[in-house]
């Protein structure tokens, strides 16, 4: 009996710049890691592959100016209403300054007491020692500033309503804010309105469209080329972040071609059928910081067909306590393993399931990729998973 489950490895690669050939750079990373660390490729390992080196190969990139005229030719009236923008310097400053340039004046609708993702404006708690109803107030930006304007970010130290006052301002665009849950309030601003949400998009969109918005969201700026530039045909701006001042990168959209090239080149070079994927964000949650890790619109937008589905898995402790609670050792192992063998292709919905991870196999794992690539210094854009679909029952 193997005495080694999952094993997860970050792979080291060349520094990814545009014009490279990703997919020899990947495979090539790692049948180089695999004999410097001495370990044999096997069916079923998974590849992963953050986005972000993706879309720099493949040069998915565009610039403050280009954002603007898209804005200029879907906003002609020149008065945008922002709304549900999240509070990140790295994921929507550079938007919001392109909006700006794009535009004569802008009005910023933000949810409170957090951003979609998590960011915190104020704590959830002054909410109650103000008397504020978050489901149904309105606050102007007097009201706000007199009680929430002096709160930094706990993490990054950033006012954001200050922050992106002044990013706005610092094109010469008029600026004010409101603060509501409710995407309609902004239409007594404006009824020009770019939906800001990453997630909810869709509702969005469509309530304002009844209420007679002209309305558009990030997933329908740079959804085509303007003046050359990079786009997502699907997503827009969507889990676009900066590159530079004045430059962002935009979501990968060759990534499908992409996972399928190294997989067939690995099966080509080893004989061994491996999965592939593209990932982003992972989709946790810091319990402490409130962050949901997913400002990407999804966490894989590129995977191989052997990683569709959901874990269709028997929860171990129930096993053990509910049917084989009079047994030990190795007669319980034994016994639990021959359940695993012989348990239904579907359990959905069986008490054997109970407190197993009903997501997606690629949500999971990109989880899994993103925590332990990370965002920094670490220099491992690449993940390596071995035995993730193996079980107890496995030899």
């Amino acid at each position: 009996m193997r005495s080694v489950g999952t094993v997860v490895r970050g792979i080291r690669t060349p520094i990814i710049k545009e014009g490279m050939d990703l997919a020899s750079t990947v495979v090539d990373s790692i049948l180089e890691a695999s004999k410097a660390e001495a370990f044999a490729l096997k069916d079923r390992d998974v590849i992963g592959i953050t986005e972000a080196v993706v879309a720099i190969s493949d040069g998915n990139y565009a610039s403050v100016d280009d954002v603007a005229t898209d804005i200029k030719n879907k906003f002609p009236s020149g008065h945008v209403g922002v709304i549900f923008p999240i509070l990140s310097r790295n994921r929507f400053s550079l938007i919001l300054k392109g909006i700006a340039r794009g535009s004569k004046k802008i009005t910023i609708l933000l949810s409170y007491p957090a951003d979609e993702v998590g960011n915190h404006l104020f704590d959830d708690d002054l909410l109650e020692e103000y008397g504020i109803n978050p489901y149904i107030d309105v606050l102007d930006e007097k009201t706000y500033m007199e009680k929430f304007g002096d709160i930094v970010h706990p993490f990054t130290g950033i006012n954001y309503v200050n922050f992106y006052r002044e990013l706005v301002e610092s094109e010469n665009v008029e600026v004010n804010f409101v603060f509501s849950n409710h995407a309609d309030a902004i239409l007594d601003y404006t009824t020009d309105v770019l939906a800001c949400d990453i997630h909810t998009r869709k509702e969005t969109k469509r309530l304002l469209s009844k209420r007679g918005a002209n309305v558009y969201g990030l997933d329908d700026i740079l959804n085509h080329s303007v003046n050359g530039s990079g786009f997502n045909p699907i997503y827009g701006l969507l889990g676009s972040n900066k590159s530079t001042e004045e430059r962002l990168k935009l979501f990968p959209k060759s990534g499908q071609e992409l996972v399928e090239k190294i997989q067939n080149i690995l099966k080509e070079k080893t004989g061994k059928n491996i999965e592939v994927m593209v990932y982003g964000d992972g989709a946790f949650k810091d319990p402490v910081g409130k962050i949901w890790e997913l400002a990407d619109p999804v966490v894989s937008p590129a995977y191989t067909k052997g990683l569709e589905g959901t874990p269709n898995e028997i929860k171990l402790k129930y096993v053990s306590d509910n049917v084989y609670a009079n047994l030990e050792g190795e007669e319980l192992k034994a016994s639990i393993c021959k359940t695993i063998k012989e348990k239904e292709a579907n359990l959905k919905g069986k008490m054997v399931t109970q407190g197993t991870t009903p997501r997606r196999y690629t949500d999971l794992l990109g989880s899994l990729c993103d925590l332990t690539s990370g965002s920094g210094d670490k220099g491992t854009p690449v993940i390596y998973i071995q035995g993730y679909f193996d079980s107890l029952a496995d030899e």
